[in-house]
């Protein structure tokens, strides 16, 4: 071996044991870095020349446990969202033990009433049932608001979330370009796959993606239910906001925005084309679940008017007028069910604000005068109309017989049993989530592993220099002779 092949042996040695300690320390520093793929550099000898050469940088990803940390994360996203619509309608409706729950509010109108009835002539038992009817209608209008400021607020985060799917996939339609681009010239592209790699991530949070290979590094995104995301150039989502929901506006009827993809309507609901991810749970609780609550909070609220609004339970009432409860005032049209909670009022005649008196709880809502302070017959008849036995008329209550007090306590077990199953499956999506996230990390950057190559590169970058050294001191004794 003349001097200058062991030169240039030990030159290029130096050469790889550095760009292999850079490749160390970039695993090192970036490996609690989402995204980012181990790196390792490939050698090869360096042919007849002899010596070692740089083949390249070798980013190890694998793509299956990536795959199903998305879709667990997908799912931990739509089940978080789930469980927060129903923790938010819980609290609308109260704890059962609290005294602002709505079962709460409808025995303390039980006891007024009753209360009332044993004291006919006292006008401070009056006020109390007519402030005690006032706050249960007062509870339902306001659950029947929340409920349409969580549609409102979903509707919002659509949007929210459609501008940045849109602004994503434009990014990942750059990335590919770039990537392709240092494909061809044969750079490294490490870090525009790492970058990729977080974009499709956040794509994935919103609509769980299948990614289709393509030439030259580049990729092709699609929803799990077959709508394209990506493919070449990048699609475009639309969504019209609206800034304020009501009972009565739902996607089927036009009043709210679907979603389209390049100017065509895709199926938002669930099970659909973008069902999975947050976007899907978002549009599931604007046209779903929300109305479902809505249904339910109506039926109650339907079941109220209606039963002091019976025929001849007020002989002072006129056919047709409204009972001690009313559709804002007026009397309740079953054709308008619709939104029928937050239209909830007591009637005017009742409440002081409106001119009413107390006393035509006792003498009767049409009453033109108090007459017996003593006669306590229609308080008895409010009762018993209160403890009535009597099926639902709509709402997911079923077939059976219930008082207002049982039809109180079915809504409230019903969003219990939701919220706890919804709770259920996001405890099993967060378990699966950690339990993938774990399993990529430990296939990811080992730190032990690294510091190992580091020390092999230290012995070796420590070798090479000596030979360099020895050969200086022989080209320095040679030209000594």
């Amino acid at each position: 071996m003349t001097i200058s092949s062991a030169f240039h042996n030990a030159a290029s040695g130096l050469a790889a044991a550095s760009r292999t300690a850079r490749v160390v320390s970039d695993n090192l520093a970036n490996a609690l870095t989402p995204g980012y793929g181990r790196r390792s550099v490939s050698l090869a000898a360096n042919g007849l020349s002899g010596g070692v050469r740089v083949v390249g940088v070798e980013r190890h990803v694998d793509p299956a446990v990536v795959a199903d940390r998305r879709r667990a994360d997908a799912g931990f996203g739509h089940a978080s969202t789930i469980a927060t619509f129903h923790d938010r309608f819980q609290a609308l409706l109260g704890a059962p033990d609290a005294p602002d729950s709505l079962t709460q509010r409808i025995a303390g109108f039980e006891s007024a009433l009753i209360a009332a009835e044993s004291r006919p002539d006292s006008t401070l038992r009056l006020d109390g049932a007519v402030t005690a009817a006032a706050d249960l209608a007062g509870a339902l209008a306001r659950a029947s608001e929340g409920i349409a400021q969580i549609r409102s607020d979903a509707d919002r985060k659509i949007a929210e979330q459609v501008a940045q799917l849109n602004a994503t996939l434009e990014h990942v339609q750059m990335l590919n370009r770039r990537i392709s681009s240092a494909t061809g010239s044969g750079q490294d592209t490490s870090a525009l796959l790492d970058e990729r790699q977080r974009a499709v991530d956040d794509i994935n949070t919103l609509v769980p993606v299948r990614i289709a290979d393509r030439p030259n590094g580049q990729i092709a995104l699609y929803t799990e239910g077959g709508a394209v995301l990506l493919d070449g150039a990048a699609a475009s989502f639309g969504f019209d906001p609206t800034r304020h929901i009501t009972a009565e506006m739902t996607l089927e009827n036009g009043a709210l925005s679907g979603l389209s993809v390049n100017g065509k309507p895709l199926d938002t609901s669930s099970g659909g084309q973008i069902s999975g991810g947050t976007l899907g749970a978002l549009f599931e609780i604007r046209d779903r679940l929300g109305p479902e609550a809505q249904s339910d909070l109506d039926a109650f609220a339907r079941d109220l008017i209606e039963r002091f609004q019976s025929p001849g339970l007020d002989p002072t009432l006129a056919p047709g007028a409204a009972g001690l409860f009313t559709d804002g005032g007026v009397a309740f049209d079953p054709a308008n069910s619709p939104g029928i909670a937050a239209r909830l009022r007591l009637n005017p005649v009742l409440t002081p604000e409106t001119g009413g008196n107390s006393w035509r709880l006792r003498a009767g809502l049409g009453a033109a005068a108090p007459g017996e302070s003593g006669d306590s017959t229609l308080l008895q008849a409010f009762s018993a109309a209160l403890t009535e036995r009597r099926p639902a008329a709509t709402g997911n209550f079923g077939t059976g017989q219930f008082t207002a007090g049982d039809l109180g306590n079915a809504l409230l077990s019903f969003s219990a049993q939701r919220g706890s199953r919804a709770d259920q499956t996001l405890g099993f999506a967060a378990a699966m989530q950690s339990e993938f996230t774990r399993i990529e990390r430990e296939q990811g950057v080992d730190s032990d592993a690294e510091l190992q190559t580091l020390m092999l590169v230290e012995q070796a970058f420590g070798a090479n220099a000596r030979v360099i050294q020895a050969l200086d001191d022989m080209m320095a004794t040679l030209l000594r002779l």
